[in-house]
């Protein structure tokens, strides 16, 4: 059963003796968006990487489900790294230049010993027409190259998604059309998400609620 995705008092941070983030609290319950939003440096990526279990807190933890994580990265258990993906929010720092689309998407595919035929309804999904597949990075633009990493983070069906700033490099038409597939998986899956971004239209039309980080404790943001 999903309960959520929580950060427990996470003192994190780069330099020991200057933390980012001083005793923070979130929670991203399962089928819920939380919109979290703060002024640039207050720590909002910093809290995605930990909660996406790709940083590790000086203090605190994480809970997914109710179970401590005991690790990040690949020292992570298995069956905790691959329940949580992550869209961040440059494209084209996130995918190996050398590597098609179709390549890119099924990389957690092969690495986890599943089959690479689901691309095909991956990309269908995020709305890759096959042409695409076949490109490397340089060959398409920011909008076809974030569809094709949301489709890989959505690889694994997570039960949690963290979206840092993911709309950030896109127009209109591709964030209304990216969020869209967002809510269907939601709806499908009972999926949390933790969306970030400065955008705060976007959020009022997207989380179920809204968070502040950097001007109060994210632990005591109230509902909108």
């Amino acid at each position: 059963m999903l309960t959520g995705l929580r950060a427990e008092a996470v003192t994190a941070g780069y330099d020991p003796r200057h933390p980012v983030l001083t005793d923070v609290s979130l929670t991203v319950e399962a089928g819920r968006t939380v919109g979290l939003v703060g002024p640039s440096g207050s720590g909002k990526s910093t809290l995605a990487r930990v909660l996406a279990l790709l940083h590790k807190p000086q203090a605190g933890r994480v809970v997914l489900d109710g179970v401590p994580v005991t690790g990040h990265r690949h020292r992570a258990p298995r069956r905790q790294r691959t329940r949580i993906g992550v869209l961040f929010q440059q494209p084209r720092l996130s995918v190996d230049q050398r590597m098609t689309l179709r390549t890119a998407i099924a990389e957690p595919l092969r690495a986890n010993g599943l089959p690479v035929s689901r691309v095909d309804g991956l990309a269908e999904l995020v709305m890759l027409t096959p042409d695409l597949l076949a490109r490397r990075p340089h060959e398409v633009s920011d909008g076809q190259l974030q569809r094709a990493c949301l489709a890989r983070a959505l690889a694994l069906r997570p039960a949690y998604l963290v979206c840092d700033e993911m709309t950030t490099m896109l127009d209109a038409s591709t964030t209304a059309a990216l969020v869209g597939v967002i809510r269907d998986y939601q709806r499908e899956t009972g999926a949390g998400v933790l969306a970030i971004s400065h955008d705060t239209v976007l959020l009022d039309h997207w989380a179920d609620r809204v968070v502040r980080l950097g001007e109060v404790s994210a632990a005591a943001s109230p509902d909108r």
